[in-house]
């Protein structure tokens, strides 16, 4: 095992923005094996649906073990490896916010319904036997009329693509969600998405507070009832998570690290690494040296 980094592939960054596509996951290993063989991270959202297979699925250097009927939302910027252990039976579909368009409840699917969020507690989403048909419906519908070049063929996809998110989303609130906390959970979404446009220049509570209308140790206190982490924790991890992406799939050093995530300074980074990861970056660039299974 070489103990270079092994290099992320930018998919999208260079070349213009799907809007939409859906294929099955045989279809991908027949077209896509080569650029799906290494980690990768898109700038379009990606919903993975694995029907019938074995293997497992890097999600930022989680490892998650495929089981039959689960689902995988992928948003855009995370770094993700599927491994199949043989023949691997779903769909995948790939889609931009842009094709979506700026309806707000179909924005809301997207950014404040904790599907497409890198802190959500549940990454794998399992399909109900009773709404398996359904979806599977609207997946085929979808495949159907991608297939064709037929009069407002966007708009027909865009209904059937909603249709899927709206079952998504009942399933995942159904086991991530407690119906009787709304305001609050309302309040944690719009902080999650806050945090996931601006970890990079914004590194305290009070900056999300502000844009929230809300105290910082409201915010912190209602984070943690949800989340059981305070805002300030989620703050913390989301920057630690991108370094260690830039670590695992880059060969950037801890100092251009800390540059990108917006650190004047590389003992503070050091620090700040250390005390959120329990681990120094120095001892985590070691353990990517010593081999893992996704490089």
């Amino acid at each position: 095992m070489s103990t270079a980094a092994t290099p992320i592939l930018e998919i999208g960054r260079s070349t213009p923005n799907i809007p939409f596509e859906i294929h099955t996951m045989e279809w991908i290993d027949r077209n896509r094996w080569q650029q799906n063989s290494v980690p990768h991270r898109h700038n379009y959202f990606v919903i993975v649906w694995v029907k019938k297979g074995k293997g497992a699925h890097f999600i930022d250097l989680e490892k998650f073990e495929l089981q039959n009927d689960t689902v995988y939302c992928i948003t855009p910027g995370q770094v993700h490896l599927l491994k199949q252990d043989g023949p691997t039976e779903g769909y995948v579909i790939s889609f931009t916010a842009d094709f979506m368009g700026m309806e707000e409840s179909n924005l809301d699917l997207l950014f404040n319904t904790g599907l497409f969020n890198a802190f959500s507690r549940s990454p794998v989403i399992k399909v109900d036997a009773d709404v398996k048909d359904e979806m599977e419906d609207a997946v085929r519908r979808m495949l159907k009329e991608y297939a064709n070049f037929f009069l407002l063929r966007s708009e027909i996809l865009r209904g059937y693509l909603k249709i899927f998110l709206i079952y998504l989303t009942r399933q995942f609130e159904k086991t991530n969600q407690q119906p009787t906390q709304s305001r609050n959970i309302e309040l944690i979404r719009k902080f999650l998405s806050l945090l996931e446009k601006n970890y990079a220049q914004k590194r305290m509570v009070t900056d999300y507070a502000e844009e929230l209308v809300v105290t910082p140790n409201y915010l912190n206190e209602v984070v943690k009832k949800i989340s059981g982490f305070p805002a300030s924790h989620h703050i913390q991890q989301r920057i630690v998570l991108e370094a260690k992406r830039q670590a695992a799939f880059s060969n950037v050093t801890m100092k251009e690290i800390a540059y990108n995530l917006g650190f004047d300074d590389t003992a503070h980074f050091s620090k700040f690494f250390k005390n959120a990861s329990g681990m120094s970056f120095t001892d985590f660039k070691k353990s990517l040296q010593e081999g893992s299974d996704i490089r």
